[in-house]
């Protein structure tokens, strides 16, 4: 088990946001993670979880695929209202079903400095759901590296290193041994014990209450 999601903050728990950068449902799902991460009790610490939604492909994507996905974003704008996407990728990009790289670039950002875990991820969705850039390509995500202030030389090393390889696969790894298959997944840890909590895109309140449920949470 990575060492940043075994570490214990104090008597609370870890709180394990599991998600990928290019999945449109953790898009839908960041504002009302966002109101839960200030809601949080002070004994719960946030880890973020890469979870790997689609390996690499350097194959553009089936034409039927592309009409599924932006099916998805249609329904993803009447399910959580206010979510915005840009489909002049559609029509912009050559799409591929590749999602590793974007991980891979949330990780070898992480590598200066936990903060940019974050920074890069929220880079990547702007970048693909409203810039209609592509997050599949190296050269977008050290664009977006340089961008938001990152170190691009050692980020672009660091993007193409085995070491990010296997730790984006030990990630993907914890993330299918705590029976996680969809994202964006939440779970509690306190200890040995897991919970999950039901992720609820319009109210952040019931994810809220589920945590301040399990005993031991103030």
């Amino acid at each position: 088990m990575p060492d940043f999601v075994q570490q214990a903050n104090g008597d609370g728990g870890n709180l394990i946001y599991v998600h990928d950068p290019m999945c449109s449902w953790c898009w839908a799902f960041r504002p009302q993670l966002d109101k839960l991460l200030q809601s949080l009790p002070d004994n719960i610490r946030l880890v973020r979880l890469l979870g790997g939604l689609a390996p690499d492909s350097n194959e553009p994507m089936p034409e039927a695929l592309r009409q599924h996905l932006q099916e998805i974003w249609q329904n993803i704008t009447h399910a959580v209202p206010g979510t915005e996407f840009n489909f002049d990728f559609w029509k912009d990009c050559i799409p591929r079903r590749s999602t590793y790289p974007a991980c891979r670039a949330v990780i070898a950002a992480r590598n200066q400095g936990i903060e940019w875990d974050e920074k890069m991820t929220w880079a990547i969705q702007q970048a693909y759901y409203l810039e209609a850039r592509n997050p599949s390509e190296d050269q977008t995500l050290t664009e977006i590296a340089r961008t938001i202030g990152l170190d691009d030389g050692c980020f672009a090393r660091d993007l193409g290193s085995r070491q990010t390889q296997s730790t984006l696969l030990d990630e993907i790894t914890l993330s299918r041994n705590l029976g996680i298959s969809g994202f964006p997944s939440l779970m509690l840890k306190q200890g040995n014990q897991w919970s999950r909590i039901p992720v609820d895109y319009t109210n952040h309140l019931s994810m809220l209450e589920s945590i301040k449920s399990i005993p031991g949470i103030n």
